[in-house]
């Protein structure tokens, strides 16, 4: 079975960047239970389980900005 042709239009969007594979990352770290897997250190009170997740929030949106700027269209 051969490949479709690519599009006729050259302004046409294609998904297809490997910025895309960043974010794989906010999905895959917080599957990483070393890096949370104790008590400390604690943060204003607060165990490290806690403010780890908290933090992996600004990872996910830090890596989505970055595919989103890297991969918009120019114009």
């Amino acid at each position: 079975m051969a490949w479709p042709d690519p599009p006729a239009d050259p302004t046409a969007r294609s998904d297809r960047s490997s910025w895309n594979w960043l974010l794989v990352v906010p999905v895959v770290v917080p599957l990483l239970t070393l890096l949370f897997n104790s008590d400390g250190p604690s943060l204003a009170g607060f165990p490290a389980f806690y403010w780890i997740q908290f933090a992996f929030i600004p990872l996910g949106v830090a890596c989505t900005v970055v595919v989103y700027l890297m991969t918009r269209k120019k114009g």
